[in-house]
């Protein structure tokens, strides 16, 4: 595999999203060994005309020969690029490099949701810039793909739970968005766009737990009883990754008391309607 040599990438050494992929270029040889470092520790050095704020927001690849920096989705594709010459085309092709900034775009305002950082807040001066435009998009993104996936895990549930109408389990998402967001308007309104996007990731990675059993289900025959048990076995890791989330974003109890209240009010509605 070929190395992209005299180059180095800057990442986010509090996302651990962010350390895996650079980790993973150059444990397969696309970077040198001393290719990444974490530009929390003093990116000056690496490059003293650096864009700070911008190499936050988008990843930096460093060309130590001659100082050039390139930002974001370009720097994936110079490195990418370069140990697969072929894919050069595609990403010189102007609406695949236009969608696919979006795309990382997208990613990257949100990481910090995706996967939370294991210090709160960040020690570092400069913290990824917020995007409101981004974050709505990952909440009516995580919305839409965990009410579809509900929708078809429900009809597994046939017996347990009334299947309901077809846009029951978009409401029931939906409903705990703004349920939870006006709580955390009143409690700690300052990590509403935070909390809300963690508390969709969990609501996300639940969901798709659910997807692997329900496409399972299309040529396994489980027992009856395996679907409701299992729901309930992923509730509880969704639970506890509410925990702790809440506690890295030092948000205590209140809104796991909450979530969990508006979950058990609509299954009482549900069930006896």
């Amino acid at each position: 595999m070929k190395t992209l040599q005299n180059h180095m990438i800057l990442f986010d050494g509090e996302c651990p999203m962010c350390n895996l992929y650079t980790k993973a270029f150059v444990s397969t040889g696309m970077l040198a060994a001393n290719g990444r470092a974490a530009y929390q520790n003093d990116m000056d050095k690496v490059c003293p005309v650096i864009d700070k704020q911008r190499a936050v927001d988008e990843i930096a690849l460093i060309n130590l020969n001659n100082g050039e920096v390139t930002y974001g989705i370009q720097s994936l594709f110079k490195v990418i690029g370069n140990t697969c010459p072929v894919l050069k085309p595609l990403f010189n092709f102007k609406p695949f490099a236009w969608l696919s900034s979006k795309v990382y775009a997208f990613i990257s305002y949100n990481r910090r949701v995706i996967i939370p950082a294991g210090t709160l807040g960040g020690s570092y001066p400069y913290q990824p810039t917020f995007k409101i435009q981004y974050r709505i998009a990952y909440l009516l993104f995580a919305w839409f793909c965990t009410g579809y996936i509900l929708t078809g895990y429900a009809h597994l549930l046939t017996g347990v739970v009334p299947i309901g109408n077809p846009s029951r389990e978009y409401f029931i998402c939906g409903g705990q968005i703004i349920f939870q967001g006006i709580v955390i308007g009143i409690y700690a309104r300052d990590k509403l766009w935070s909390y809300l996007g963690n508390m969709m990731t969990i609501s996300f990675a639940g969901s798709l737990l659910l997807a692997i059993v329900l496409i399972m289900s299309q040529w396994i025959s489980f027992p009856a009883t395996a679907f409701p048990l299992y729901f309930i076995a992923v509730a509880a890791l969704m639970f506890l990754e509410h925990i702790r989330r809440t506690k890295l974003l030092g948000l205590g109890w209140t809104l796991t008391f909450t979530w969990v209240l508006y979950r058990v009010a609509l299954l009482w509605i549900i069930l006896v309607n």
